[in-house]
């Protein structure tokens, strides 16, 4: 029986978004993407693609043999903005072509807030954030923009902010670190972009949930290598966990990063712009002298290109990788490509490697976060003998 699929409007990226929405299944996750040019929304916890008529149509004949489409939540957004005339750009009667670049700000958010977003970005350009940020500071906005709909946001007070973050909280159900980048958000907004005088210290943020790094043992890492479909897949995991790196660094080694000489590799301008050395284990050298062979990757270009050979290999589908080779290979535990880095140091330590050196190696500003993995360590637990073991239960 064919799975059903959920259309539903979303207004994602100061836009307007077909959601879909299904129970978690890995060959749609790729038919989506691939198929229909399918994006993934963290905040939203969905797929997406545009509203347009070429977008959807696109979506349907890729899932056409693969999922049932319930379209009624969909349908029934289009009759009600036609009858309310709330038209975009591009929007007519008999059709729903709408080009993506084509939707402006003000068709979701008031016209008196539409400077925002804009001044904003300029600024944090300027002071050359990193895309991420970037995209994630402007995004989290935008939440407040749509929020507030006429009212000016350039004349909120404090207890304004107060009020909006308690609703982001109780009734939105943000969790901590979503908050935290709300706020940092706004603070950058009312102190960098307005100049206000500095008043968020007054502003309590939510106390974050102290976690323990999620990492897999190193019989779940063999198994998780052997299992990845081919070699280009096994090197990618084995590189993320050889070597620390995050799933963004995995995908932007380029060739000549790869110093066989002197055992390292380079990593260029990751988290905090900044670059840094790791290993390179001989076991990896011996897989990627294997995968070199096979794929003739460019001497210049990136060492894991995507389907276009310009670009790199989307760190969605390297998410995906992983998350077929833990179902071939039976393993339950959560963990995405993050939890190889967490795998990493934690085995490092587990071998008495130095707290520092692995700061070092993973490109941690503060040794904090490092120290972090000292609580999942087995090292000096194994010293420890349970009371339990004095008893004479015999």
């Amino acid at each position: 029986m064919k799975p059903t699929i959920d259309l539903k409007p979303i207004i994602h990226k100061n836009g307007e978004q077909i959601g879909i929405y299904f129970k978690n299944d890995l060959p749609l996750n790729v038919i989506i993407r691939k198929g229909a040019g399918g994006n993934w929304s963290q905040t939203k916890k969905c797929w997406y693609v545009p509203l347009d008529r070429n977008a959807f149509e696109k979506l349907k004949t890729a899932l056409k043999d693969h999922a049932i489409l319930e379209t009624k939540n969909l349908k029934k957004y289009l009759e009600e903005r036609k009858a309310n005339n709330k038209t975009l750009p591009g929007l007519t009667p008999k059709s729903t072509i709408i080009n993506k670049k084509e939707i402006q700000i003000a068709s979701v958010i008031s016209p008196v807030n539409k400077h925002v977003l804009p001044g904003m970005k300029q600024l944090l350009n300027l002071k050359a954030f990193s895309q991420s940020t970037i995209k994630t500071y402007l995004n989290e906005m935008s939440q407040l923009l749509q929020a507030i709909k006429d009212i000016p946001a350039d004349e909120l007070k404090q207890e304004h902010l107060k009020r909006y973050l308690v609703y982001c909280y109780e009734k939105l159900g943000l969790k901590e670190n979503t908050l935290h980048s709300r706020i940092n958000a706004m603070k950058f907004y009312y102190e960098q972009v307005l100049k206000r005088e500095k008043f968020f210290w007054e502003i309590p943020r939510p106390k974050k949930q102290i976690l323990l790094p999620r990492f897999f043992n190193q019989d779940e890492i063999t198994a998780i290598i052997k299992a990845a479909g081919n070699i280009k897949h096994r090197t990618m995991l084995t590189l993320a966990y050889s070597s620390g790196l995050r799933v963004s660094e995995v995908v932007n080694i380029k060739t000549v990063d790869i110093d066989s000489s002197r055992m390292c590799i380079l990593v260029k301008q990751a988290k905090g712009k900044k670059d840094r050395m790791v290993t390179l284990s001989p076991v990896l050298l011996i897989m990627l002298r294997e995968y070199w062979k096979k794929t003739k990757p460019s001497k210049q270009g990136f060492l894991f290109p995507g389907q276009n050979k310009e670009v790199p290999y989307n760190t969605r589908s390297l998410q995906l990788v992983l998350a077929a080779a833990k179902k071939k290979a039976g393993i339950l535990k959560p963990g995405s490509i993050h939890a190889l880095r967490h795998s990493f140091a934690t085995h490092l330590l587990d071998k008495g490697t130095d707290v520092v050196m692995i700061m070092k190696l993973l490109g941690h500003n503060d040794i904090k976060t490092t120290l972090r993995y000292l609580h999942v360590s087995n090292r000096d637990m194994l010293q420890i003998i349970s009371p339990l073991d004095d008893l004479k239960l015999d």
